[in-house]
């Protein structure tokens, strides 16, 4: 392969340097003849017939060769169901034949004679390993049992403790046990090896055989103390999974014997089998084993499918977070699934990787485990921590009122952000785990590393946003609490920091977007582009909203209104409820509410700026003295003042005009009371219930309208007949008793009652 490659080479330069025959002249011209001696070389192989064939023959060679490169290439790399065809077919084939060489290891065993097969030195070496064993396995049970109380203790100080939070207990105390447990492990490891070392077998040696299973006692009982972590059965207080004792036992020693078999299986047995009896025989053991306890976890996942199902369900039931319910429901229907797929990912490791498989295999499942452990703590205690209903202080809730309600709504919010982030970093973390993408490779590259720097960055805008508005609502909040902020606000102070909250909130998400679109890398500078003639467009669009907005502000700016004040504006008269930038909310006597836009207001009539003034008249008979009548009006105005509800309410004596008109049936009298802003209508209800009183207590005389009837006279003073009839039947009757009873009272009650037109005539008097 060598030679044909050399040859390709030699067959390209002489290639070249025959395209670069043509020009000999222009070569000498820029070498001073240093290609003469090539290109006589050259010429000289051409004229040869047969190294001209040679060269040819070469040419066609490298022409062949480079084909079968090609070829080769496009073969080594095929589709993925051919990958797939491949790879099964190939586990197969090697099962196959391993099935095929342990039948012809034991046939080969059983036929050997027993000569060949030293029983003596097979007993004791069994024997002393049975000791090793024995004595390994005692010295870890009672070690364990002197750690009881220590286990005991922490679980009673993770449930019951007081001074941190019940997640943190947890996860210190199941720290120490951990610890605790590895401490245990490691001792009896040790004894073990003093024990193989010095009491078995020769003194001051260790056995082989010993030394594989006291290395693979160290890692599956580290193994099973991290199982013991989440599974921890027998104490409530150091165990990670929130499930029931009896659960917890099951799945701890489900995964123990798992393991278990495992483990000891392919780190003792296939090593003393491959050692003592045959290489081919050990290799089909682990094979063995390694389907065996993959029928026997697929046996007890699926056993299991359903229980585990609905314990999901349940937890999900329970959980108050949308994304955390949905997420557990999902998991629940289709945990099986990753638990099969984990499980036949493993066996297929093992039998195509048989080498290094197991280290592997360990090692992505603690990576996974602890990933996933560290994922679940992270995010069970940001929960605990801020996921929880935020409770403030009865002083800060007094000063800032809206605050909890404004925390207690952003903090979900940023609670489910970060547990999305927790997901991703997780199944990253998990997927480089087991190889399948490069987490360290993808965040050295620029790419990576820009786009963490980005999604940083993001964040850290986000929360610079959120403190920014949290402050300066919560600082305009305080301005406008009446109990904090100096006393109660004024109505226009009232109205422009209510706006200014409205302006800054539109500004800040504003300004935050557009940082935003530019940290990630989106040009914003079109985007303004586009912003300002779209705004130019809206102006020549809608002119009255322009209108409506310029009214707004200057009408803010003179301090025309503000909310909370009766005003009479586009013909309509009530309280202004809600002020914005352009219009104003108006709810009238009557309770309807109108929204009148600012660019219909010519006039804006307030009723509450500075004082006002109640303005009464008052009609007396013409036959009163005005004197004394005003003199009344001057008594109600004093009983008023004395007034409790409204003595607070009068700025100024009783302003008293005089009379202001002879009016058909009265003499009409104005006063003026200066009130407070606001208060007018209330002052002129309580005073002229009072004038009402005052003026019948002094008898004067509230006219209402009369009607007289004149029937004129002659000149000698007569006058002319009125035909009159009294038409109520009871008054006739009383007017005949009383002429029974006394005539002169007979001759009063004979007046007319009631004058009526002609046609009502009954009688002349």
């Amino acid at each position: 392969m060598r030679t044909r490659r050399l040859l390709s080479l030699a067959s390209g330069w002489l290639l070249a340097i025959l395209m670069l025959a043509p020009l000999p002249a222009m070569a000498q011209a820029t070498d001073g003849g240093g290609q003469a001696p090539a290109n006589a070389t050259l010429a000289n192989l051409l004229e040869n017939p047969e190294t001209r064939q040679q060269l040819i023959d070469q040419l066609r060679g490298a022409a062949s060769e480079s084909g079968a490169e090609a070829a080769a290439s496009e073969a080594a790399s095929p589709s993925l169901p051919r990958q797939l065809a491949e790879t099964t077919s190939r586990i197969v084939g090697e099962l196959g034949s391993q099935l095929g060489q342990v039948l012809d290891a034991v046939s080969g065993l059983l036929a050997a004679s027993p000569s060949t097969f030293d029983l003596p030195a097979f007993t004791s070496a069994a024997i002393n390993l049975g000791l090793v064993i024995l004595a390994t396995v005692v010295l870890f049970i009672a070690v364990r049992r002197l750690a009881r109380p220590l286990f005991t203790r922490l679980s009673q100080w993770s449930l019951t403790g007081k001074g941190l939070q019940p997640l943190l207990r947890l996860v210190l105390s199941v720290g120490v046990a951990v610890l605790i447990d590895a401490l245990v492990v490691a001792l009896a490891y040790v004894g073990g090896n003093l024990v193989a070392t010095f009491a078995v077998g020769e003194s001051g040696e260790l056995s082989t055989r010993a030394s594989l299973f006291l290395n693979a006692f160290l890692v599956i009982e580290l193994l099973k103390a991290a199982v013991r972590m989440l599974f921890a059965s027998r104490y409530e207080g150091l165990r990670l999974l929130p499930i029931a004792a009896a659960y917890a036992a099951y799945w701890n020693r489900w995964i123990a014997r798992l393991i278990g078999l495992a483990g000891y299986g392919l780190m003792v047995v296939v090593p003393l089998v491959n050692a003592y009896l045959s290489p081919a025989l050990g290799e089909g053991i682990g094979t063995l084993i390694m389907i065996g306890a993959y029928v026997y976890a697929v046996v007890v996942v699926l056993k299991n499918r359903k229980r585990l199902r609905d314990a999901l369900n349940r937890k999900a039931g329970q959980t108050t977070m949308a994304a955390s319910r949905i997420s557990l429901q999902l998991f629940a229907r289709t945990w099986h699934l990753f638990a099969l797929a984990y499980f036949t990912m493993v066996l297929v490791l093992t039998l195509t990787r048989p080498e290094d498989a197991l280290p592997f295999v360990l090692l992505a499942t603690l990576q996974t485990l602890v990933t996933v452990l560290v994922g679940m703590l992270v995010s069970s205690l940001l929960t605990q921590t801020i996921g929880r209903r935020i409770r403030l202080g009865d002083d800060l809730r007094r000063k800032l009122p809206m605050l909890e309600a404004r925390l207690n709504r952003y903090v979900p919010t940023a609670l489910r952000v970060i547990r999305a982030v927790i997901l991703i970093a997780v199944v990253m973390v998990v997927l480089s785990a087991w190889g399948a993408f490069d987490l360290a490779g993808w965040y050295a590259s620029e790419a990576g590393r820009g786009l963490v720097g980005k999604l940083l960055s993001v964040f850290v805008i986000l929360v610079v946003a959120a403190a920014v508005w949290l402050g300066l609502a919560s600082l305009i909040e305080h301005k406008l609490n009446p109990e904090t902020g100096g006393g109660v606000p004024s109505a226009r102070a009232q109205t422009l920091l209510s706006l200014f909250r409205n302006a800054l909130a539109i500004a800040l998400i504003t300004l935050t977007a557009m940082i935003v679109l530019a940290e990630i890398g989106i040009n914003i500078g079109p985007l303004i582009a586009g912003a300002g003639v779209l705004g130019l467009a809206i102006g020549f669009g809608a002119q009255k909203l322009v209108q409506d907005i310029i009214t707004g502000v200057f009408i803010q700016v003179e301090n025309a209104m503000n909310t909370g004040d009766v005003i009479t504006v586009g013909g309509i008269t009530g309280v202004a409820e809600k002020l914005s930038i352009r219009s104003v909310g108006i709810r009238d006597l009557s309770g309807t509410y109108h929204i009148v836009p600012f660019s219909s207001v010519d006039t804006v009539s307030n009723y509450m700026r500075d004082f006002a003034y109640h303005v009464g008249e008052y009609g007396i008979a013409y036959r009163e003295n005005i004197d004394e009548a005003i003199q009344a009006l001057q008594e109600a105005f004093e009983a008023l003042r004395e007034d409790e509800e409204h003595k607070g309410k009068l700025l100024e004596p009783l302003e008293v005009a005089g009379v202001i008109a002879l009016a058909d049936s009265s003499v009409n009298i104005r006063v003026r009371i200066k009130t407070t802003p606001g208060d007018q209508w209330a002052v002129g209800r309580a005073y002229n219930r009072l004038v009402k009183l005052h003026l019948d207590a002094a008898g004067i005389e509230i006219p209402f309208p009369h009607t007289t009837l004149y029937f004129g006279e002659d000149k000698d003073g007569g006058a002319p007949p009125a035909n009159v009839r009294v038409i109520r039947q009871q008054a006739r009757e009383v007017a005949a008793a009383s002429a029974d009873e006394d005539p002169a009272v007979a001759t009063d009650t004979q007046a007319p009652q009631e004058v009526h037109n002609q046609e009502d005539y009954d009688g002349e008097t």
